[in-house]
């Protein structure tokens, strides 16, 4: 008989913890700034490799993840080798807009880490991107072409 209650009372036991660990899924929340709020898909593109002289370019695309319209009042450069463009018009929440930068590699060698400040009427100031490269510059010899002759 004492089997048999302690069978029943380690089984009650075991549902119970067994209950105990399952947990309703919490439901989802979207997190919503009160005020515009800026929110970057990335806050950084590495182009990697790239000859010197070469102009490239890339769109850095955000959403208003606040509850009132965000505006784009002015975009800054660390040097005059980058250009940007970006959304003129106010983005309204939970819709998206972009910053777009193009940097010229003339005149550059190396790591180049560029910064982009974004300044807009979010809630948390001013936001960063930057655009990153390695700029190789040619060799005088591979600079020259293949066939050329000396005489």
């Amino acid at each position: 008989m004492k089997k048999l209650v302690y069978l029943a009372l380690s089984l009650t036991l075991g549902v119970s913890v067994a209950n105990a660990q399952t947990t309703a899924p919490a439901a989802a929340s979207k997190v919503v700034t009160n005020g515009p709020a800026i929110t970057f898909v990335e806050s950084k593109h590495d182009f990697g490799n790239i000859k010197q002289g070469d102009v490239v370019e890339y769109t850095f695309n955000f959403k208003n993840t606040g509850n009132q319209p965000l505006l784009i009042s002015d975009v800054g450069v660390t040097c005059g080798c980058t250009a940007t463009d970006y959304t003129k018009e106010p983005v309204a929440p939970g819709k998206s807009g972009y910053v777009k930068a193009k940097f010229n590699s003339a005149y550059k060698s190396g790591m180049q880490n560029k910064i982009i400040t974004v300044k807009s009427n979010a809630t948390a100031g001013d936001a960063q991107v930057a655009i990153i490269s390695n700029v190789i510059v040619p060799t005088e010899a591979s600079a020259k072409p293949a066939d050329a002759k000396k005489n």
